[in-house]
């Protein structure tokens, strides 16, 4: 049985991940003053962050249409795939597995669409996950998917709330949080809802908490370390952690400047990780 794998570009894979498993990216869209760009094209990563806190209009997001996902899954089912699996950022937070699920009605149950419950490496481990198992056949890959769900730890410190509130993607109370003069917000992905984790004064404070939240529960299987235009930060996370517990790291760790499309609700200088503990 051959597997298709299918995903959206808020998952964070490499380009070298998705070429070794023939993973196909739908791209999300991104909305800068009126003007819609593929996640991805015609303006990169690094350009977004350092242009985004002068913005006059904050830029939008929006999902990619029935037919981008239909393409994909009709050339996959064409070359021979028995099902596609098609793996897509949290439902609670975006639409984009709802048009995905949309497309896969005009594909007689040979397209699976599952809601990830997160963003990033948290979506991109799954699909990873998937993509190894596929092999195996069908059940085998939703299995790993479901296994690598349940192990999963997204967290993130953010320069500021106000990208999020202003996004209105979290609960107010949530959003209040960053209301508060000075104060650096962390937070956390659990199965699609964003729940605060804690609030420091500086940003060194919020890095240490980061540490300790990534080291507190034992060894890991996966490890991203992702940011928003804040590499530097996002280095001394991983050198402190490997320094202080190598035993507990994976021998492979990803590194992500985060999709414009997801920082546009995350803001600039954010840091964070995704783990998939053993």
């Amino acid at each position: 049985m051959k597997i298709g794998i299918v995903t959206d570009s808020t998952a964070d894979i490499p380009a070298w991940l998705l070429e070794e498993h023939q993973i196909h990216v739908v791209p999300t869209i991104l909305v800068l003053d009126g003007k819609e760009y593929a996640d991805g094209i015609g303006i990169t990563r690094e350009e977004f962050y350092n242009r985004l806190p002068a913005f006059r209009i904050s830029p939008t997001t929006a999902a990619p249409s029935i037919g981008d996902f239909a393409t994909p899954y009709e050339t996959l089912l064409s070359n021979g795939c028995d099902h596609i699996l098609s793996i897509h950022a949290a439902g609670t937070l975006t639409t984009t597995v709802n048009v995905a699920r949309e497309a896969a009605k005009e594909f007689d149950g040979k397209v699976i669409c599952v809601d990830s419950g997160s963003l990033s490496l948290g979506v991109g481990f799954q699909v990873l996950a998937a993509a190894e198992a596929a092999e195996l056949g069908l059940k085998p890959a939703l299995d790993a998917v479901e296994s690598t769900r349940k192990r999963l730890q997204v967290s993130a410190a953010l320069d500021t709330m106000e990208y999020l509130r202003r996004s209105g993607r979290v609960p107010s109370v949530v959003a209040r949080l960053g209301g508060l003069l000075s104060i650096k917000p962390m937070i956390e992905l659990i199965d699609g809802a964003v729940k605060p984790i804690g609030a420091v004064r500086t940003t060194h404070q919020a890095d240490e908490r980061m540490l300790e939240f990534l080291l507190q529960e034992g060894e890991l299987e996966r490890l991203a370390v992702m940011h928003t235009n804040a590499e530097h930060r996002a280095r001394l996370l991983l050198d402190s952690a490997m320094s202080h517990n190598p035993q507990s790291m994976p021998r492979e760790i990803l590194f992500a400047n985060v999709t414009a499309v997801i920082g546009t609700h995350l803001g600039p200088n954010g840091v964070g990780f995704a783990a998939v503990r053993k």
